[in-house]
């Protein structure tokens, strides 16, 4: 008997949307040309990405791939990262979203430790595979997306890579759909692996599916143009941007990569009424020194995962938007949210109703309101939590205790039952037995002229006091010939109690980020003693002189 479509598989949804609304322009793709020129616009409807995921399945089973191989997927954001969504879903193959900046051995385990038979890459990121590609014997080809944006066009991984253009423009017949079902896996995501080597989150069709319900959940509305420029290689972009638009018909638009600069720009370009941010990119955009125009956009609501207390008000204000706060995580943690004008500010909602969510401590105990402790979900009916990271069992079932997910996520509630996320579990920064809230410290930095980007971290005191940190501030000078390290501290110690002010201030060029755009925080805390000229205490002078 022939399955029955079904819209929560991906492959099924684009097909059903063809036949339906063939000529809607569901996602657009902007971006600058590598001298900052506007370049066309890359746009795709539903009959597009039917057509030529279509092609690039044909390809894959072409290839030998078989339901459950995997092929890694490495490029910024591109209609061909859709494409190939489509195309691995067809299939009921695996694809592995590579964050396109991944370089080295780290690359080279991803690639290995998933098992990938293929690669799908932009140009930008051949000299990277390159130089793994003899350490992963297992990658039988390569296609090449050509973007112009590569820094050595005449450099590939080895003599079998293959233009994939071509591959999609062909006319290939069309391939069933070869799922048994929504639960068949459709991507493995690998963690940051900040504790360790990287996990690949297993997430079937069903999760993608599910994302999809965001936007009603959310409270996007029909006319909704939602925009992102965080990477597909991430939760977030899939989930907040991406799926919802796919799933209700929006017409999203994305960017190659997040630039605070533009943001605005982009916006009133294309008419987005929904921004999605997370972490750092509130603090730079805040960062950005204020315009007349700045609330003359048409964005009504910004759905944001980790808005800085100190700046969610003056962001609202500024920028004439709305905010709705939203926890989740990739490891499926749970899901929570705060609606604009439901709950207090720094707080990021309440469970959904299909999730009970808890404060737990380290015994399972739940903590009172306002006694920090572990963020732990299971759903609503009381059975146990389900993680399956690809091919390892026993961190697996590390990451579900009693029956509870543990996100390693350290938070609190108040006693109206909202909920706040406080640090990642060990991350917690406290000075002469106060904790500081770096989002305060990053907006009295972030408000100085001279400043172009700022985040705050900790390192273990130098007093060597158990449990105490030495508050850093990682600062991108916005004309670094003119920066005055002095008059940043004065700023400190103008807007802050005593032990908030950090003890270091670090000059960088840029923060570094991962692909949702979180700070870094292990790459610059090793720049405090590889790079210690750019280091500073307060008074000028450098730790130790």
């Amino acid at each position: 008997m022939a399955r029955e479509p079904d819209p929560s598989v991906l492959a099924d949804l684009i097909r059903l949307r063809a036949d339906d609304r063939p000529d809607l322009d569901v996602v657009t793709f902007e971006h600058l040309s590598l001298d900052g020129e506007a370049t066309p616009d890359e746009v795709r409807t539903y009959a597009d990405l039917a057509r030529r995921g279509n092609a690039l399945a044909a390809e894959l089973v072409r290839r030998g791939l078989a339901r459950g191989d995997r092929f890694a997927l490495m490029m910024r954001n591109h209609p061909e990262f859709v494409e190939a969504m489509v195309a691995a879903s067809i299939t009921a193959t695996v694809f592995v979203p590579v964050d396109p900046r991944t370089r080295g051995e780290r690359l080279a385990y991803q690639l290995r430790q998933s098992g990938c038979r293929g690669a799908v890459v932009a140009d930008h990121c051949l000299p990277e595979l390159a130089a793994v590609r003899g350490s992963v014997p297992g990658l039988e080809w390569v296609l090449v997306l050509e973007t112009g944006e590569a820094v050595d066009p005449a450099a590939g991984p080895a003599s079998d890579a293959e233009p994939l253009a071509p591959v999609l423009d062909a006319d290939a017949p069309t391939v069933d759909v070869r799922l048994e079902s929504s639960r068949d896996p459709l991507q493995i995501m690998y963690t940051s692996g900040t504790t360790g080597d990287p996990k690949g989150m297993v997430g079937d069709n069903a999760r993608f599916g599910g994302m999809g319900f965001l936007g009603l959940l959310f409270g996007y509305e029909a006319d909704e143009r939602p925009y992102t420029g965080l990477s597909f290689s991430h939760t977030n972009a899939q989930a907040v941007t991406l799926a919802p638009a796919l799933c209700m018909g929006l017409r999203a638009v994305f960017s190659r990569r997040f630039t605070k600069s533009r943001l605005w720009d982009v916006c009133r370009r294309h008419g987005a009424t929904q921004l999605s941010l997370v972490g750092g990119m509130a603090t730079a955009i805040y960062s950005e020194p204020p315009r007349p125009d700045d609330a003359d956009n048409p964005v009504r609501l910004v759905v944001s995962g980790g808005m800085p207390p100190a700046v969610w008000q003056p962001f609202e204000e500024r920028f004439g938007v709305r905010i709705l706060e939203f926890y989740g995580a990739n490891d499926g943690g749970g899901m929570a949210y705060n609606p604009p004008g439901s709950g207090p500010v720094g707080s990021f909602g309440k469970p959904v109703a299909t999730y009970d969510m808890r404060i737990l401590d380290d015994d399972g105990r739940e903590c009172p309101p306002g006694v920090v402790g572990e963020i732990c979900c299971r759903l609503a009916d009381g059975t146990a939590a389900e993680v399956e990271y690809f091919d390892d069992p026993g961190a697996s079932a590390a990451k579900v205790r009693g029956g509870w997910n543990r996100s390693g996520d350290m938070g609190h509630t108040d006693t109206e039952g909202w909920f706040y996320f406080d640090f990642r579990k060990g991350g917690g920064l406290r000075r002469n037995g106060d904790f500081v809230q770096p989002s305060y410290v990053e907006r009295v930095i972030a408000e100085h002229p001279s400043v172009a980007d700022v985040f705050v971290y900790g390192v273990p005191a130098a007093s060597g006091a158990p449990g105490e940190t030495d508050v850093v501030a990682a600062v991108v000078p916005s004309d670094p010939p003119s920066f005055e390290v002095a008059t940043v501290f004065t700023a400190c110690r103008a807007g802050l109690e005593a032990n908030a002010v950090p003890t270091y201030l670090q000059v960088v060029d840029e923060i570094p980020k991962t692909a949702s755009e979180k700070p870094q925080e292990r790459l610059l805390a090793g720049r405090l003693s590889s790079d210690p000229d750019r280091v500073f205490t307060d008074g000028g002078g450098r730790p130790g002189t």
